[in-house]
């Protein structure tokens, strides 16, 4: 016969009280509250250039901290695509960072590749030159950028500024896309290479594709840096104002004895639209490509 015995029952734990879950949460709000200063503090900047992209000259010096304008101004964005020339200016951008993001996407995807996925004499010697060029001012090299260019004929061209800016080291990016070919299986390779594929089958139509996240990485990193490019794009088109960026068009509104600070601020704002909505579109992408490069 089986007795059934029965399990002394546990004591339930005290019910904390208020004050102990204030104190224990006390750290993690005062965590938020430092973040959201911070991001108050990074974002003000932006939404003052959007407020002052919608006031007068004299209004954007006499509001002082108030954002919303007394009466808004669409005319300075209006006067910034216009007057200013920046509907020229957007397609010269546009052209110059597509053409350029998907030069050295292509370039340092294949570096990536092949540092990441052979052994060979010499390998660490040309990731030691790439990592030495990081410590090079960009001043040092334009010089015989200039110079090259002169010789080639294209200075005063798209063309020419395409490839200063695609021609950089870009370490960064090779790294990033080597540390994640490194970490793919070798049967995808061997898989491939049984079926016949070769060298250029195998990076077009397994290798990249399967990078998508470091890709999106690559591009948006590169987008960012091209598209706000100052010095090279200055120099390419200085006697040639056609030509000019969004980024060098800002010249167009500092005079000798005054500055069309509401117009300034409308272009700032058509300027860094585009960026804003690709970020917010790659976003996922960019974080998966970091964390997959920094994991291998």
């Amino acid at each position: 016969m089986t007795t059934l015995t029965r399990s002394p029952r546990t004591a339930a734990p005290p019910a904390e009280s208020l004050g102990r879950r204030i104190a224990r949460r006390a750290p993690w709000w005062g965590v938020l509250l430092l973040l959201a200063v911070l991001a108050l503090v990074w974002v003000y900047p932006f939404v003052w250039m959007v407020s002052a992209s919608l006031k007068s000259s004299l209004e954007v010096f006499t509001a002082g901290l108030k954002l919303v304008p007394e009466d808004f101004a669409w005319e300075n964005y209006s006067r910034a695509w216009t007057d200013a020339n920046f509907g020229r200016y957007m397609v010269n951008t546009v052209i110059l960072t597509v053409s350029t993001v998907v030069i050295v996407v292509v370039r340092c995807a294949l570096a990536g590749y092949v540092l990441g996925r052979y052994s060979f004499r010499g390998q660490k010697v040309i990731v030691g030159v790439l990592v030495a060029t990081l410590f090079v001012p960009t001043g040092y090299t334009i010089i015989p950028i200039v110079k090259l260019s002169m010789e080639l004929g294209l200075l005063n061209s798209l063309t020419g500024m395409v490839l200063a800016l695609s021609g950089a080291a870009n370490v960064s990016a090779i790294l990033i896309y080597a540390g994640y070919f490194r970490q793919l299986p070798k049967e995808l390779e061997e898989a491939a290479t049984v079926d016949g594929a070769g060298f250029g089958r195998v990076f077009f139509q397994i290798m990249l594709p399967l990078s998508m996240p470091v890709t999106a990485t690559v591009a948006l990193l590169t987008f960012l840096s091209t598209w706000n490019a100052f010095f090279l794009p200055l120099v390419f088109s200085f006697s040639d104002p056609d030509l000019r960026t969004l980024s060098v068009g800002m010249q167009a509104f500092v005079g000798e004895n005054a500055t069309d600070w509401s117009g300034m601020a409308a272009a700032g704002v058509i300027s860094i639209l585009p960026i804003v909505a690709l970020f917010l579109f790659l976003q996922r992408y960019f974080v998966e490509g970091i964390a997959g490069a920094v994991k291998s």
